[in-house]
């Protein structure tokens, strides 16, 4: 479908909803480029600061199981609105702490933000990607790696131009409220603009299994002519005319069976957002440290291979949504997964530093689009708690992003960092081989 013939509306929310995820990227690298300066002031040593990401990673996760249950309550218009205010107002926290404790409690809530704002912006793509009828969720996360990049720059040049932290934040906060007040208006929510009848965009064994007509999420978008009551708990269909006990227990075990299909699905999906992170969590944290230990080069030399990888993946992430569209989720995800594993065994195996940053820069490629795809089909299970099966596989994946990084560091204590790279590349193996669990 051509964006003419998109609704204006549609195409505004869309533009908001990459407000939002640029903002997101943005205050984080605000965030991480100045914790040197931070925790100086703070007082607070390496392991310390392992501890505080530690409880920014908690905070995060507790803000995600929340906000999935609170924006199919209340819109996730309202919560993108109260999340991104949020770490607008919290980001200035971390700049203004004094001391270890104080560093450790505006971390928690710039966590805890970021973890909310995570699950509902990612609710408002999937709902404004149903308007459009096409994927276009990569494009979304995307332009979340674009802000980190951005926000990166910012906070380098002001350090360079000699800022305190606490103008630089103060900055940051206010210029994040200014966007989070221009974007919200446009997000989608309970009134909407009208959209085009819906043609499927699935893969074709996708569309031949997606038959019969799903609920729609309570700030969802919908077919033209089409309105939905999205006061929670209503629906605009009566359930079929039955009677009697019969029917009533055939009708609550018909209810249980679609729930634990529906809890297998997200646990499915989790799953395989788990590993997909993890990889992505290994490939970030150890990726420079692997080719210096491994082709013992100078650090600037390492740290050609992060760019490698974050340069791809940022890349991949734009174009994953034409691929998605042409061949379908299941491939992006199982392709995807088979690049990054055949990425992880060129890095295993190169002795060469051009060779392995081919290898990495494979690796940001292939893991680019897959996660996308299993946060849009969380949000496409149907029925009304779309945010709450985000928030569950959000949850679940965010722990392969943390586990990851740390597996691969105790692995080290018994074998080489090169060697342990094996285990992410047989779970992106597992991955491709389960790649059919995103299918729509």
């Amino acid at each position: 479908m051509g964006s003419a013939t998109i609704d204006r509306g549609f195409r505004m929310a869309r533009a908001a909803v990459f407000a939002a995820f640029t903002l997101n990227g943005m205050l984080l690298a605000m965030w991480v480029v100045h914790i040197p300066a931070i925790t100086d002031r703070a007082g607070v040593s390496a392991s310390g600061l392992s501890v505080l990401v530690l409880l920014m990673a908690g905070a995060a996760l507790v803000g995600m199981r929340l906000a999935g249950p609170a924006a199919d309550r209340f819109g996730s218009r309202a919560l993108v609105a109260a999340a991104a205010s949020a770490i607008s107002v919290t980001v200035l926290g971390p700049g203004l702490a004094t001391d270890p404790l104080t560093l450790a409690i505006a971390v928690a809530c710039f966590g805890f933000g970021l973890g909310a704002l995570d699950v509902s912006m990612n609710t408002q793509a999937v709902y404004v990607e149903r308007a459009y009828h096409r994927p276009i969720m990569s494009a979304f996360h995307a332009m979340f790696s674009a802000g980190g990049f951005a926000g990166s720059l910012v906070g380098a040049a002001t350090q360079y131009a000699g800022w305190p932290p606490q103008l630089t934040l103060t900055c940051a906060g206010i210029g994040g409220l200014a966007v989070t007040a221009a974007l919200v208006p446009h997000l989608l929510g309970r009134q909407q603009p009208e959209s085009p009848s819906r043609p499927e965009y699935y893969d074709n064994e996708d569309a031949r299994s997606a038959t019969g007509a799903r609920e729609r999420p309570t700030d969802a978008a919908e077919p033209a002519g089409a309105r939905y009551d999205t006061d929670p708990g209503s629906s605009t269909s009566s359930p079929p005319a039955t009677s009697g006990p019969t029917a009533t227990v055939e009708l609550g075990a018909e209810k249980r069976e679609q729930r634990r299909r529906r809890t297998r699905k997200v646990l499915s999906l989790g799953a395989v957002a788990f590993i997909l992170l993890l990889a992505e969590g290994v490939a970030a944290d150890w990726s420079a440290l692997q080719v210096r230990e491994r082709l013992d080069t100078s650090e600037a030399s390492a740290a050609l291979a992060f760019g490698a990888f974050s340069a791809t993946m940022t890349l991949g992430r734009f174009l994953a949504d034409r691929v998605s569209g042409a061949l379908g989720p299941v491939a992006i995800v199982r392709y995807g997964s088979l690049l990054a594993a055949v990425g992880f065994a060129v890095v295993i195996g190169s002795p060469w530093l051009p060779v392995t940053l081919l290898g990495w820069a494979m690796c940001g490629l292939g893991l680019a689009g897959g996660v996308p795809q299993i946060f849009s089909t969380a949000g496409n299970l149907g029925g009304t708690a779309a945010a709450t099966d985000m928030s569950r596989v959000f949850t679940i994946g965010y722990l392969g992003l943390l586990a990851g990084p740390a597996m691969i560091g105790w692995l080290t204590a018994v074998v080489p960092l090169t060697a342990a790279l094996t285990v992410p590349l047989v779970l992106t193996l597992a991955c491709a081989a389960t790649a059919r669990v995103v299918s729509r």
